[in-house]
């Protein structure tokens, strides 16, 4: 059966002026994740990513052996300063800017997370269909073109795990907030391809940073 591992990108560079490139802990996560796979013994066929640079980072240390990656945008993440300025009342940034107050990850988080659900709720008014409607079509073209027993790896972000866990499950799209907040940087999500359509198996799975504590979740 094929299998898509979504994996969400190791920790950026929080409150500093580029948030999208990895921090040195996010450098140890993608040489952990990279470890804990090879050590499970899954072997990847295809490698797929957004086209952010913290995505593309967590891939590296394949990369940097000549493993090809196929770039695909629809797994990018939301564009947060967007939503943030569009359903938030106070400003806030992953990066420092001028005009916008330094706050922890945390702060940002509270922030976050009623202008997510905000925006999910505005539905045709504003972006989120399109965005859940490109994550879900990107899926479904991945998904669609494993032959029998392959294993695509996805280096995506939260957003995109959140919008396709909930549509699997078949929850309401506000459970994205949910889902968005407890991604874990390196974690894995899969995703089974059978004959009726995809099922997500599992979520989350971080069992490959415990050991060096390697655990973040921004």
């Amino acid at each position: 059966m094929p299998a898509i591992l979504l994996i969400r990108h190791a920790q950026g560079s929080f409150g500093t002026a580029d948030y999208d490139v990895l921090s040195e802990t996010g450098a140890k996560q993608a040489l952990a994740l990279r470890a804990g796979l090879e050590a499970r013994g899954i072997e990847v066929d295809r490698f797929v990513s957004g086209s952010l640079k913290r995505q593309l980072g967590t891939l590296k240390p394949w990369t940097d052996d000549g493993i090809e990656v196929e770039a695909d945008p629809r797994w990018d993440e939301y564009d947060s300063e967007a939503v943030i300025g569009a359903h938030a009342t106070i400003p806030a940034s992953p990066e420092r800017r001028e005009g916008v107050p330094e706050m922890s990850s945390r702060d940002f988080q509270a922030i976050v997370d009623p202008a997510l659900s905000a925006w999910v709720e505005a539905g045709a008014a504003g972006t989120w269909p399109t965005f859940r409607d490109d994550v879900l079509d990107a899926l479904r073209e991945l998904a669609a073109s494993l032959g029998s027993g392959e294993t695509a790896a996805v280096c995506t972000s939260g957003g995109p795990i959140a919008a396709v866990c909930a549509h699997l499950l078949g929850v309401p799209d506000t459970a994205l907030v949910a889902f968005n907040r407890v991604t874990i940087n390196a974690g894995i999500t899969k995703v089974a391809v059978g004959r009726g359509g995809s099922t997500l198996v599992s979520f989350n799975e971080h069992a490959h940073l415990d050991a060096d504590g390697l655990l973040t979740y921004r």
